[in-house]
């Protein structure tokens, strides 16, 4: 029996509510309630694979969601320009093109000044889940220097950097072409070589000959000890410990008579008339000299007379014995 026509109408049409409503939810999702909001708009150029990455992923600046990814494609169906055919490298890029929410992050001044200072993107994962989104952040621009691409850039160009898994896999292939240039083959034949040497060594060489001299030198310093009279060493080691410990206690003895106590306490009045003592003897010296410094001069000033006394009557002795006037020098005739 057939059914009518408007239950099966109506069927298509509840069909037809429930995709629009599917459409507009996904729509609504990809949005993440941004109607309303204001954005700007960015593109970044990726030399490398992207899988995991969708439009409507995250992009996210030290963790924090401040927009989405828009458009994903390839820089040879955007950018097919006469100028940009001929770079083979730049036409196999990948063009990222994402939004950033104005209400996320402050006002950019300079764009040019944030990428001289080091402003990135890189495509990176989410924990274990391995959600891909793409990352914002500051890196070092001496060590990512931004790629200079045939085009002019339709939106602000953001750099882009190797992400963490494209850098270890490259380090790990660079470590895999060095280990193919090396020669496996002459290493290991070297290093038989040298445990061959080594062995020799050990066994007939100048190894050997040291290892020998060194157990003789064992072998002699066991038969000296063995000669040594540990027994009675040890009994004057012990015989003279006893004998310090006598002189310690005796010394303790002594500390403790009364009349070494007595004179212990005697010893600060001591040193207190022996101070006295030497300021008085300082005195006196002091004294001493301030008497003897007169009589010191004259002593100087006779000296010196009878010096010059003594000069005179060497020089003249008929002047001071007869008080004559001495002789006239002889001159030199002309």
């Amino acid at each position: 029996m057939a059914k009518p026509p408007n239950t099966l109408f109506l069927r298509v049409g509840m069909l037809a509510l429930a995709a629009i409503a599917l459409a507009v939810g996904f729509v609504l999702y990809l949005t993440a309630g941004q109607f309303g909001t204001k954005s700007d708009y960015f593109e970044t150029y990726v030399g490398e694979s992207i899988v995991g990455l969708d439009v409507g992923a995250a992009v996210r600046f030290r963790g924090v969601q401040i927009g989405r990814v828009t458009e994903i494609s390839l820089a040879a169906a955007i950018y097919d320009v006469p100028e940009a055919r001929a770079n083979r490298a730049a036409m196999q890029l990948v063009v990222i093109r994402f939004a950033v929410e104005r209400t996320r992050v402050s006002r950019i001044a300079s764009l040019d000044d944030m990428i001289a200072g080091g402003l990135r993107a890189r495509i990176a994962s989410q924990g274990i889940t391995g959600v891909t989104y793409l990352e914002i952040d500051i890196l070092d621009p001496a060590r990512y220097p931004p790629i200079q691409v045939p085009w002019k850039p339709r939106y602000d160009h953001i750099p882009a950097v190797p992400s963490t898994i494209t850098q270890v896999t490259s380090a790990a292939e660079q470590i895999l072409r060095r280990l193919e240039t090396l020669d496996i083959e002459a290493l290991v034949n070297n290093a038989a070589g040298l445990m061959g040497d080594l062995r020799k060594q050990i066994s007939e060489g100048e190894v050997a000959s040291v290892l020998r001299e060194a157990g003789e030198t064992v072998a002699e310093l066991r038969a000296e000890i063995r000669k040594i009279r540990l027994e009675e060493t040890a009994n004057e080691l012990r015989g003279a410990i006893a004998s310090m410990g006598d002189a310690g206690r005796s010394a303790q003895e002594l500390l403790a008579s009364r009349e070494i106590r007595e004179a212990l306490v005697r010893i600060p009045a001591a040193v207190t008339a022996l101070e006295q003592t030497l300021r008085t003897a300082r005195g006196t010296t002091s004294d001493l000299q301030a008497d003897l410094s007169p009589l010191m001069r004259d002593l100087r000033s006779s000296v010196a007379n009878l010096r010059d006394t003594t000069e005179s009557l060497r020089r003249n002795p008929s002047q001071t014995l007869l008080g004559a006037p001495p002789p006239p020098p002889n001159r030199e005739r002309r």
